[in-house]
């Protein structure tokens, strides 16, 4: 196969490889334990700045005692600290979650909005939030970039940009809606498992043929 020149050829090429190695749905490919979509507003809320691994082992006592936005906006902020204390930053999550199952019951009725321009106004949901769970538990169009996806974005020469508004855009303009979500799971699985930080394993990524970047 000719060597993709190009920012959008690398992404697609990119896009088929890694749907080889990591096959299945959105939903298969996300790491969060969750059922629906409030579940996993809530486990990705906690994420920040925390393992997924760490967020499942802290979320079924979170999800038995607070099943809904209706039990988790009478929560005592004590009590869901001292849940939710494992994943770091727990104050701050804390009145997050509890600030947005508030505006949920207020705005939304007590159901997670799917539209961007709805989530983003939740305590706690910025951009990168919002697109998973439009992409994972709607379906919808959303491409999450979190520090692996710019790693690997930068690295493959999709973007030279460090913003990841910016990033979304452009990689956005290349992949198809529907594959956007997927995307940015794959790049993440394969940022943990090859590309990583520190020490990047080129001699066996399956994008190194072509990536910019790879040595060796």
């Amino acid at each position: 196969m000719a060597r993709p020149r190009t920012p959008a050829g690398r992404a697609r090429v990119t896009n088929e490889r890694l749907t080889e190695i990591f096959p299945g749905s959105v939903d298969d490919l996300c790491a969060l334990d969750h059922d629906g979509p409030f579940q996993l507003l809530v486990a990705t809320i906690l994420s920040a700045q925390c393992t997924d691994v760490r967020v499942n082992l802290t979320t079924p006592a979170l999800f038995a005692r607070y099943p809904d936005a209706y039990a988790l906006a009478a929560a005592e902020q004590l009590d869901l600290e001292e849940l939710i204390h494992g994943t770091g930053f727990f104050r701050a999550k804390a009145r997050n979650l509890v600030g947005m199952a508030d505006a949920v019951i207020e705005r939304f009725g007590g159901a997670v909005p799917s539209a961007m321009e709805d989530l983003v106004t939740l305590p706690g949901v910025g951009r990168k939030t919002a697109n998973v769970v439009r992409s994972v538990a709607f379906g919808l169009p959303g491409l999450p970039v979190d520090t692996h996806v710019q790693r690997l974005s930068n690295r493959l020469g999709l973007t030279e940009s460090s913003d990841p508004v910016r990033i979304e855009q452009e990689l956005g303009a290349m992949i198809p809606a529907s594959d956007r979500g997927g995307f940015s799971l794959r790049l993440i699985l394969h940022g943990r498992a090859t590309c990583q930080a520190r020490t990047p394993r080129c001699g066996s990524c399956v994008l190194a043929d072509f990536c910019p970047s790879a040595t060796g």
